[in-house]
């Protein structure tokens, strides 16, 4: 039985071949998820953000920013327009997933803000430590959804989760930056006291000086 053929070069039309069917599209897209790997570990090595994180965190966001980015380009093939060559068009997409991702499992790490809990944890620390760590997690988001308001959740997660600078924000929004940086300080006072109430922070931990 004659053995099938694959597909050793790069593609001269990406667009065309990813398009198509067949071994040529198989290897093309084995080829655009290993270069997606390449831009999301590029990223990750280089954010001073995800050093902090850990090998086992930092592996499996290149490894799912790469498997997104792979599905996003493969979805938008169409949006394609030649300005620039293909595999710096498609490079964007997991650089995009990777910063989202770092952002988000930084977020899980801090949870939230140094000034709502007593101590950042410890990625060395005891299996004890890391579950005390994400009794904490998941008791902050509990208390995002339970005590602020929509107006507070929205303006929180933007800025803190997805990194959205605080001008843009008030743009968006039709809002001043001022009234913003209010909405700020607002919300972590909410969450500071209602995990004070629960008894999982200190009441002497320093406050949110936020403006």
């Amino acid at each position: 039985m004659g053995r099938t053929s694959v597909v050793t070069t790069e593609p001269a039309d990406w667009v065309a071949v990813l398009s198509g069917a067949g071994v040529e599209r198989e290897d093309a897209v084995r080829r655009l998820h290993a270069l997606m790997r390449r831009a999301a570990g590029h990223y990750v090595a280089g954010s001073a953000l995800a050093a902090s994180l850990g090998d086992a965190t930092r592996d499996d966001i290149v490894q799912t920013s790469a498997d997104e980015a792979t599905a996003d380009v493969l979805r938008k093939l169409a949006t394609f327009e030649g300005r620039s060559r293909f595999t710096t068009w498609a490079y964007k997409f997991a650089i995009l997933k990777a910063a989202v991702e770092v952002r988000r499992a930084a977020w899980r790490l801090s949870q939230l803000d140094p000034a709502c809990v007593a101590e950042t944890p410890d990625l060395a620390a005891s299996p004890h430590d890391h579950v005390v760590s994400s009794i904490l997690a998941d008791a902050l988001r509990t208390s995002i959804d339970r005590s602020l308001t929509a107006h507070q959740r929205r303006v929180l997660v933007a800025v803190v989760v997805d990194g959205v600078p605080i001008d843009v924000l008030a743009d968006r929004l039709g809002s001043t930056r001022n009234a913003l940086y209010k909405t700020l300080h607002d919300a972590r006072k909410r969450l500071r006291q209602d995990l004070v109430a629960q008894g999982l922070i200190d009441p002497t931990t320093p406050k949110d000086t936020t403006r």
